[in-house]
């Protein structure tokens, strides 16, 4: 395979460095990633749908990490999504050629993702209009190739793309057709989900995902497309669909790690999120309530996803050393380098004494966010203070 322009630093392409540090001799910020709950995580959403006979496509945009897509595919590289063409090249290095570039394309993009179709790469992307797909056919001619594009479909009014009664479907499958360019088949994204808190309201947005999805396909091959995949996929849906008729494939990707945000809607415990922020106690304002530590938003993100939820979790939860949790001890404000750990308001708990140079853990809101914040994981197991090894993570558009 012809090797595409990978646009990465030293740093990325470096294998997994076997260390001998330990948690607590980690300089911070610092980016902790709990092997065991990894694991943990991979196989819950594997095995559910391997009983429901649907493809797991996982969505590497939060994990950004070859060694992450290996322990998701331990036989080897299997199929993919990603948000960025240089995540695709990135995992095409390795091995990773059935790749779904989920986000529009763009004349930029398009020119971008032919060449690695021209490099082996079984690149499939996404649109919603006749003339993407124009522009799609202009680009795949002058890198003489076939490209692969699935329509979007919007379920919720989420984002992009038709509704699955909207007469422009018929009219992109036909300029698809006449562009040259393969009917890959309908993509959507149930994003309403994530502001949900019920089971029975994420069954419902699950099965109306998986019909609206069914529903775009069944109109396209009545009008004589072919539509051979049909893809959805939240990690919300994901792990409350109780039928995946119709479906061929799942994407998720914030269910590796998990996070705040998926705790607030209900999909996992605290006790299954995988990554955490380490820092150290670098100041304490007993007056105020304050203890400050040296990880701000530059650290942990800016999303404060769960500000909508029932409960605020301020810019994450606080643990110990050892992950466990302080009571009602959230990050309250957040600065570019200052996090000020406060108790949660109404909250009758005891402010607790961390001494400045101690170091707590932050579980994040966003997975995706937080981790992207980080040049690598510092790779731990639960009940080890050793730091086995740091994986590094791509990064880049």
């Amino acid at each position: 395979m012809q090797r595409p322009d990978m646009r990465r630093t030293d740093s990325q392409n470096a294998a997994p460095r076997e260390i001998t540090a330990t948690v607590g001799a980690l300089a911070t910020p610092a980016l902790l990633l709990d092997k065991a709950r990894l694991d943990r995580n991979l196989a819950r959403l594997s095995s559910r749908m391997a009983a429901a006979g649907v493809v797991l496509r996982p969505h590497m945009k939060t994990a950004k990490s070859i060694e992450v897509a290996r322990r998701a595919y331990p036989s080897g590289p299997g199929p993919i999504t990603v948000s960025t063409l240089a995540e695709a090249e990135y995992f095409a290095q390795y091995g990773f050629r059935d790749v779904t570039y989920a986000v529009g394309v763009a004349p930029h993009t398009a020119e971008r993702a032919m060449r690695l179709r021209k490099a082996g790469v079984d690149l499939k992307v996404l649109l919603d209009s006749p003339e993407q797909a124009a522009m799609l056919g202009t680009a795949a001619r002058a890198a003489g190739v076939t490209p692969s594009a699935f329509i979007e479909i919007d379920c919720d009014g989420h984002r992009g793309g038709l509704t699955a009664t909207d007469p422009k479907l018929i009219a992109v499958a036909a300029a698809l057709a006449e562009a040259g360019v393969t009917l890959a088949g309908i993509l959507t994204h149930a994003g309403e989900s994530y502001s949900l808190c019920s089971s029975d309201a994420l069954v419902a947005a699950a099965e109306n995902e998986r019909a609206v999805a069914v529903a775009a396909a069944e109109t396209l091959r009545a009008a004589g497309h072919e539509c051979p995949v049909v893809s959805v996929g939240s990690t919300p849906t994901a792990h409350f669909a109780e039928g995946l008729t119709g479906v061929t494939e799942m994407r998720a990707g914030v269910y590796m790690f998990f996070d705040l945000v998926m705790h607030g809607v209900g999909v996992c415990t605290t006790d299954d999120i995988a990554i955490s922020v380490l820092a150290t106690v670098i100041g304490t304002k007993p007056e105020k309530g304050w203890i400050l530590v040296d990880a701000g938003w530059m650290a942990l993100s800016r999303d404060r996803g769960t500000a909508a939820q029932r409960v605020d979790q301020g810019y994450g939860l606080v643990c110990d050393l050892s992950g466990q949790l302080y009571p009602n001890l959230i990050v309250a404000q957040a600065s570019q380098e200052h996090g000020i750990l406060a108790i949660r308001s109404r909250s009758a708990a005891a402010l607790p004494h961390i001494p400045i140079g101690a170091k707590v853990r932050i579980l994040p809101n966003h997975a995706c966010a937080t981790a992207s914040q980080h040049e690598l994981y510092n790779v731990i197991s639960a009940g080890s203070n050793a730091i086995e090894a740091q994986w590094p993570r791509m990064r880049g558009w």
